[in-house]
């Protein structure tokens, strides 16, 4: 069953339940999904709804620290609550070790051996770490590989 038919599926349960604040984080991810599919002309892909359900993950992130910063904890405790259901439909993320033996895997198929090459080790990496891991810490941890 692909992503986008869980989310459907989820998206009727949550209206059975009467779960309002489930109901609406999902029908806020088919409306991008299918603003996606609008603007692009294209049939979404998996990648393509776990790369849109990241994005709106970080954008919660970034609100619910900027909420907090303002003393407005019941909005920041919104955007938790809207994460919370998002990260349901996303991937089980990465461990530290599988992370490092992805990279040092990224490191060896791309021949990278400076700071030069952090470009193709990225290319070579997100498309199997979308949506399992924070980008950031990962050119973090890529950048520390690649100058040691």
């Amino acid at each position: 069953m692909s992503l986008l038919e869980n989310l459907k599926n989820a998206q009727k349960d949550a209206m059975r339940a009467k779960d309002k604040l489930r109901l609406g984080t999902i029908r806020m991810a088919l409306a991008a999904v299918k603003q996606k599919e609008i603007d692009e002309k294209v049939e979404v892909t998996d990648e393509d709804v776990v790369a849109l359900l990241t994005k709106m993950v970080k954008q919660r992130k970034d609100a619910a620290s900027q909420f907090e910063a303002a003393n407005r904890q019941d909005l920041a405790d919104n955007e938790i609550a809207e994460i919370a259901v998002l990260q349901d439909f996303l991937p089980q993320p990465l461990t530290e070790s599988e992370l490092n033996a992805l990279i040092d895997e990224a490191m060896s198929a791309t021949g990278a051996n400076g700071m030069q090459d952090m470009g193709k080790v990225m290319g070579w990496l997100k498309p199997k770490v979308q949506g399992r891991t924070d980008m950031g810490k990962l050119s973090g941890q890529i950048k520390g590989k690649l100058t040691a």
